[in-house]
């Protein structure tokens, strides 16, 4: 039995208010489409017709090798892009899903279960439902002896089918052959002067095929049409990541403040504490402990290290490490395991050797660091003369006094030191202690001397 998927993603979303196209919306780390993609991919299709309009070349930018496009031009309403999408098609096949590409909680499980019920039934066409408690706006379920007799859009329901709360949501199986014949029968002869999908439906049961009906969880059928919809669905996800997490053996104390993209790999027995916020392609490793209030992203977190108060992004955090609180790891940034990078630091495209430490109110940029160094607090890596950056190298066991400024491009060999308060620009030979400032020099009686002149100019 030969399988084609048909998702509808060529509406424009005005009600969204960004002039984005309402499938390239992300939630929870993934375009809307991108979620309904991942859906029906489960069942395996032999095609799949994604249908474009808005938008059609960012739309289609993304979208796997294999994955046939089909632009619907101009936009003549859901029939119109059915038609659309099985021109795509290089086969007539045997069933045909049609899904929007708005509802990202739709699930795998959901879609199998709704394409075996349709073979199970011998249907011609099988209706995915849901029961709202408000079903206002949605095209309700007629049903007679169990079956789909018809979808009754709100605008043409009676006040008694007002009343039923089961739905449509737009989420269909077909047989294939059925649907082109249906598809060639409806008329755009409405308000809208738009082709409908639900008028294909009307077709095959007045022909007298069966249409069944498949009942699924509320919240599986939501379509994202707002602003608002698309927060409620992207928590939604956000919860089923953290969950699964959980049940993989992930600690968080409060899943609702925890914020976990799809795609983001988190290892058993990690911890994650509130307001952590994990994106992008990030790893986190066995036994990392996260949070609270850290940003994540395109970052790999290693094992049994710990980040609190911290944002990175494109970082490398060894294993055993410990970072924050208040620190920025920025794109480069790769430290070695047992590192320490504390309170008010950033670090910026630099190496950074295992054991080594930088504890606080410094600036490490475009730098290498070799093992158990310690950079003093202060440190400034002076990278930049206004037109091009240069590097700093420090070497192993080398103690960077506080308040240091390293004018690069400059060197400072194994074991040496820095004085406090050096502007070094010259290379620190291995084993020497580098030392640059102007001898103190004591003024006796400085203070009374200030404080009578003061007097002097307030009498005056």
């Amino acid at each position: 039995m030969s399988v084609g998927v048909i998702i509808l993603a060529a509406g424009r979303g005005t009600r969204m208010e960004t002039g984005l196209a309402k499938v390239l919306h992300t939630a929870a780390g993934r375009t809307l489409l991108d979620w309904v993609l991942e859906a029906v991919g489960m069942l395996d299709p032999d095609e799949t017709s994604v249908v474009v309009g808005v938008q059609a070349d960012e739309v289609t930018s993304g979208l796997a090798e294999g994955i046939i496009t089909a632009v619907q031009e101009p936009q003549n309403g859901t029939g119109h892009a059915a038609m659309v999408g099985l021109g795509g098609f290089t086969r007539v096949h045997d069933i045909v899903v049609v899904v929007p590409g708005d509802m990202p909680l739709i699930k795998a499980e959901t879609l199998r279960g709704l394409v075996e019920r349709h073979n199970q039934s011998a249907a011609a066409a099988t209706v995915l439902t849901v029961k709202l408690d408000d079903p206002h706006g949605y095209g309700r379920i007629i049903r007679l002896d169990g079956d789909v007799a018809a979808i009754v859009e709100e605008r043409d329901a009676s006040h008694e089918q007002r009343s039923i709360s089961e739905v449509n949501t737009s989420v269909y199986v077909f047989d294939g052959a059925l649907l082109a014949e249906a598809l060639e029968q409806i008329s755009n002869e409405n308000d809208q002067g738009e082709y409908y999908l639900t008028d294909a439906v009307s077709v095959i049961v007045a022909a007298g095929h069966r249409v069944a009906g498949f009942l699924t969880d509320a919240e599986e059928g939501v379509g994202v049409n707002t602003q608002a919809q698309l927060a409620e669905v992207a928590a939604v996800l956000r919860t089923r990541i953290n969950t699964t997490l959980m049940e993989s053996g992930v600690w968080m104390l409060d899943p609702s403040r925890v914020y976990i993209d799809a795609g983001v790999d988190v290892a058993p027995r990690s911890q994650i504490y509130p307001d952590t916020y994990l994106t992008g392609d990030t790893t986190v490793a066995v036994g990392a402990c996260i949070g609270p209030s850290v940003q994540v992203h395109d970052s790999v977190i290693g094992a049994d290290a710990i980040v609190v108060h911290a944002v990175l992004r494109g970082a490398v955090v060894g294993e055993n490490s410990l970072i924050g609180p208040y620190t920025y790891l920025r794109p480069g940034t790769v430290l070695a395991g047992g590192t320490k990078i504390g309170a008010y630091v950033e670090v910026k495209n630099s190496e950074i050797g295992e054991g080594s430490k930088i504890p606080h109110l410094s600036y490490i940029g475009d730098a290498t660091i070799g093992r158990d160094t310690n950079i003093g607090a202060a440190t400034v890596t002076v990278n930049y003369d206004g037109h091009k950056k240069y590097r700093t190298t420090i070497g192993d066991r080398v103690r960077i006094g506080s308040d240091t400024m390293l004018v690069a491009p400059v060197m400072i060999g194994d074991d040496a030191y820095t004085g406090a308060g050096s502007v070094i620009t010259d290379d620190v030979p291995e084993g020497s202690l580098g030392i640059e400032r102007s001898s103190q020099r004591n003024i006796p009686g400085y203070a009374e001397r200030r404080r009578l002149r003061a007097e002097k100019e307030s009498e005056e």
